[in-house]
């Protein structure tokens, strides 16, 4: 069927082009991206509460250029959250802050197939309530490493107070992720979550970096603490990646890591999952931590 009207959280819908292949190798259509995005929902959608998005949209599938867009001020519908989101170098953007299921099945109808997410809420946009390091490796690195380097970021975020939680990206590595308290602003977070992986990679020099230039890191597995900073976003839990295989983001319990790979869970078996076990993020803002506070402890312990 190339179109019909679907009735997601009480509106109706009107999707197309539905047997169009989003992911060629794989034929995954765009009606396969659409039901991914209804089936993964309620798990999906605390997590793109609040927060202003970021769109990586695929019109002709991913086997072409697709592209970013933050911009939402044109054509989405009244219905559709949007908040206006200054800029910090002067002027605002209007973004979708995607509350409900219809809102995603709307987008996901519109060629999103990568949903990323700011790092704060619109009830505070200069203050974070999150901090991410991702664990980005260089091809060909082995998965065991890869889980070695995000035990290694568990433990100290540990160590120093934060309350650690992961996820394989659907891409080449993981997210160790912490939920913060809000009070603080992004430039003390950019600079403890910089400190955090300048102290990662300081133990173990040859295998781990921070360095920003891709020439200066060799071989080595880039510690990016980069997306800490205001109008940075990272991928959603359970968002689909433009990748082959269609791998989904994965928030992972820390007992799954050892089994894991970052692009292990497709949209052919997140469903599943889902069906088994509870998201494993579900409880993060429980956990939230004063980063003031991390701070003191980081700079406290024993540099190695």
């Amino acid at each position: 069927m190339a179109s019909r009207t679907i009735s997601v959280s009480g509106r109706d819908i009107d999707v197309s082009n539905l047997g169009k292949e989003f992911y060629p190798d794989d034929h995954v259509s765009k009606g396969e991206v659409i039901d991914h995005y209804r089936s993964v929902a309620e798990a999906m959608l605390p997590h793109l509460a609040g927060r202003p998005l970021t769109m990586r949209r695929y019109p002709d599938g991913i086997g072409t250029q697709g592209f970013f867009q933050k911009d939402a001020s044109d054509y989405f519908p009244d219905w559709m959250h949007t908040v206006e989101v200054p800029q910090r170098g002067g002027g605002s953007v209007d973004h979708v802050v995607c509350d409900d299921a219809a809102a995603l099945a709307y987008l996901a109808n519109q060629a999103t197939i990568e949903f990323h997410i700011a790092l704060s809420t619109i009830d505070d946009l200069d203050r974070p309530d999150r901090l991410v390091i991702d664990i980005d490796p260089p091809p060909q690195t082995p998965v065991a490493v890869l889980r070695s380097v995000a035990r290694r970021a568990r433990h100290l975020y540990a160590e120093i107070g934060l309350t650690p939680f992961v996820q394989a990206t659907g891409g080449r590595g993981y997210h160790v992720t912490a939920p913060l308290d809000r009070t603080a602003d992004f430039a003390f977070v950019r600079d403890l979550a910089a400190d955090i992986a300048d102290r990662l990679a300081a133990r173990d020099p040859d295998l781990l970096t921070t360095a920003q230039r891709k020439q200066r890191r060799g071989d080595r597995i880039f510690l990016d603490a980069g997306r800490n900073a205001y109008g940075q976003t990272f991928i959603a839990p359970y968002s689909l990646r433009a990748r082959p295989g269609a791998p989904v983001a994965t928030p992972l319990d820390w007992h799954e890591l050892g089994r894991s790979t970052p692009d292990g869970h497709t949209a052919a078996t997140i469903r599943n999952r889902l069906a088994q076990k509870t998201d494993p993020w579900s409880a993060i803002d429980h956990h939230a931590t004063a980063p003031d506070a991390v701070r003191n402890r980081l700079d406290t312990i024993e540099r190695w």
